[in-house]
């Protein structure tokens, strides 16, 4: 039994106190689109595309609680344009080569680029100069991906327990470091560690494993990102 009910576009969403927007939204199985979430993980807020607005006002869907009676519009044309800005803006401020990526095929950046429609972005591209790591004998950073999405940070402090990624310099200059002087290799890092496996892009590999999953047979190859949850609202009877 849900403690009480908020709408979507309409749609009447039951939720439990302390659900936030976005889980009770993929419980209902309307998908708003995410980057920087990721389950087990606290949320972040850092990417902005789950933005939805709660009477009237954007707030970030996997942050703000749900509420009795609360409305929330998510999948109107100015928030459809909004997100699709925000990934265009991740696609032109990083050095994104899709066809050479061995993340291709399984990124969440590029099925939310297929998603939203984007065929190439209107900003001009910024080509950041970005180290490679692959100090590290079993995975490997390139920071030209890195969309600054925080899971590595998060996954690494609140589920490995080791820290060893975090935020450093603000604003456009924000990156991602690590807890060693000498680069990856001298953490204490693992490939079977969370903060190696949660990366919604290719900046963060695990070697060896590349190109293992064929084309035609990837995660995202088949299906757009989000039917998983969506199916959920397909199946139930009223598909409401």
């Amino acid at each position: 039994m849900s403690d009480f009910t908020f709408t979507i576009d309409g749609v009447e969403v039951p939720a439990n106190k302390g659900q936030t927007i976005l889980e009770a939204a993929d419980a209902a199985g309307i998908y708003i689109p995410r980057l920087c979430w990721a389950r087990d993980l606290a949320p972040g807020g850092h990417c902005r595309v789950c933005t939805v607005l709660v009477n009237g006002r954007p707030q970030s869907a996997c942050t703000h609680p749900a509420g009795p009676k609360m409305v929330v519009e998510h999948d109107t044309p100015e928030i459809r344009a909004w997100r699709k800005n925000v990934v265009e803006m991740l696609f032109v401020e990083g050095n994104h080569y899709c066809m050479f990526c061995e993340k291709s095929g399984n990124c969440e950046l590029q099925a939310m680029g297929y998603r939203l429609g984007i065929t190439t972005p209107k900003y001009p591209y910024m080509f950041p100069q970005r180290a490679v790591d692959a100090t590290h004998p079993d995975v490997m950073v390139d920071h030209n991906r890195c969309i600054a999405c925080g899971r590595c940070v998060r996954a690494s402090r609140d589920l490995d327990g080791k820290n060893v990624f975090q935020f450093v310099q603000r604003g456009h200059h924000v990156r991602v470091a690590v807890n060693a002087e000498g680069g990856l290799g001298r953490t204490n890092l693992s490939a079977a560690d969370k903060a190696a496996q949660l990366c919604p892009v290719g900046a963060i590999l695990v070697k060896r494993v590349g190109y293992a999953v064929p084309v035609g047979r990837r995660l995202y190859d088949v299906k757009p990102i989000g039917s998983d949850i969506e199916a959920k609202r397909a199946a139930t009877p009223s598909g409401k």
